[in-house]
């Protein structure tokens, strides 16, 4: 990174060692920083173990900015979070969909609100302590290019949680930590006798702490009881399904692409009810822990949820055909490019590498852009794949080039 004299930046300082280093090398680099902290919740009593973890962790914001010797302010947002967020994340679940609060707070929170607070301050960049990558090229007509690009640690690569962001988001940001490993981070924070040296790594909701996510839904979602209902493998339901699929063969995949993209469709005349749930919309596809039942051969994962009629469907074992799927569906108005300039056509046809949730290892796909929106056909068969997600897509060059709510 060049060093910018007289540039200002506004770090979101978290509290751990990521931001504190981010903040330290900006500053190195000749960078004028503030750190603000941001302020997402103020619901102390839904935290696990009694944690205040808003309060220990600004504290820790606090000092930093003291050794670093830079402004610090704490900002609320959270009228903001709770709006964008939270709102979102019940709206989700009680639609038995799944969320993801992260990135949602990267695009409307970090890379807005807080983005908009750091420009009133004066700021020319905001820093977070993301492990990603950030490019710029100019294309042929003198426009810049901002591309995002996998963090260099691929265990803590954070690019998913950021594949939301526009162009002029990405313009803005900095990702000072992006090309360093995690031991080398917490060796520059170790050198320099940072408090947050050998802090752990936060857990939980985006800037909110160790939130019991049960205890959380149950603010405004009532536990419910209803039936669970176990899929036979062999059920009928899969019947038209595809064992293996030509993946080279771009014509077949298009005639059975509602074959290879739709949800299972279950019903409760399709199993067998093996006993009771507190409420369709505590669960997930793909979950298996919590649903409490047991002597079965393998365990119970669950396949689909419906939360009209409070209905959870479940499977033996990670390689039922209920829990599997050659692809997804991403309708048009979710569909999204951080490459702008790379948007597909109605048509057109494009291989990338795909991921559809955080650490998961990028899997070789197609997607197929049709008025209705976006088809994304796997080269092998997905666990797994939730409605609510988000899938991004990523080129041979680890950069990020969109993502999409699946359907």
């Amino acid at each position: 990174m060049n060093k910018k004299k007289n540039n200002r930046v506004v770090v979101g300082l978290s509290g751990g060692v990521d931001s504190s280093v981010a903040a330290y090398l900006l500053k190195e680099q000749g960078y004028e920083v503030i750190g603000l902290f941001m302020k997402n919740w103020h619901d102390e009593t839904l935290t696990l173990n009694n944690e205040c973890a808003w309060i220990d962790d600004s504290a820790d914001a606090l000092q930093i900015a003291h050794q670093l010797d830079i402004p610090f302010q704490v900002v609320d947002l959270s009228s903001e979070y709770k709006q964008r967020i939270v709102a979102y994340m019940f709206d989700e679940y009680q639609r038995g969909r799944t969320p993801n609060p992260d990135v949602l707070c990267n695009r409307e929170i970090k890379f807005d609100a807080f983005l908009k607070i750091a420009l009133s301050l004066g700021a020319d960049f905001v820093a977070t302590g993301h492990y990603c990558q950030k490019n710029s090229f100019k294309d042929s007509q003198d426009n810049s290019i901002f591309q995002l690009i996998g963090g260099a640690d691929a265990s803590k690569d954070q690019s998913y949680f950021l594949c939301q962001v526009n162009q002029y988001q990405l313009s803005k940001a900095l990702f000072p930590i992006g090309h360093l490993q995690k031991s080398e981070v917490r060796a520059i924070a170790q050198n320099i006798g940072l408090v947050t040296a050998q802090k752990k790594d936060s857990q939980g909701l985006c800037f909110v702490g160790k939130i019991s996510l049960p205890d959380f839904l149950q603010q405004q979602l009532q536990a419910k009881t209803g039936k669970v209902i176990e899929i036979e493998p062999n059920s009928s339901i899969f019947d038209a399904n595809f064992e293996t699929i030509d993946f080279d063969d771009n014509e077949f995949i298009i005639q059975n692409l509602d074959a290879l993209t739709q949800p299972y469709a279950f019903e409760p005349d399709s199993g067998r009810d093996i006993g009771t749930h507190i409420g369709a919309h505590f669960f997930t596809i793909g979950q298996r822990k919590g649903l409490n039942i047991g002597g079965k051969p393998l365990p119970l994962f669950v396949l689909g949820t419906d939360t009209v009629e409070n209905v959870i469907y479940v499977g033996q074992g990670e390689h039922h055909k209920g829990l599997n799927r050659w692809g997804l569906r991403i309708a048009a108005a979710d569909v999204h490019f951080v490459r702008s300039d790379l948007e597909m056509q109605v048509g057109e046809t494009r291989q990338y590498w795909v991921r559809i949730r955080y650490r998961q290892a990028l899997e070789r796909a197609k997607l197929f852009a049709c008025l209705e929106g976006l088809y994304v056909v796997f080269e092998a068969e997905q666990k797994g794949v939730a409605a609510g997600q988000f899938a991004a897509w990523y080129s041979d060059a680890n950069e990020l080039i969109g993502s999409g709510v699946i359907g």
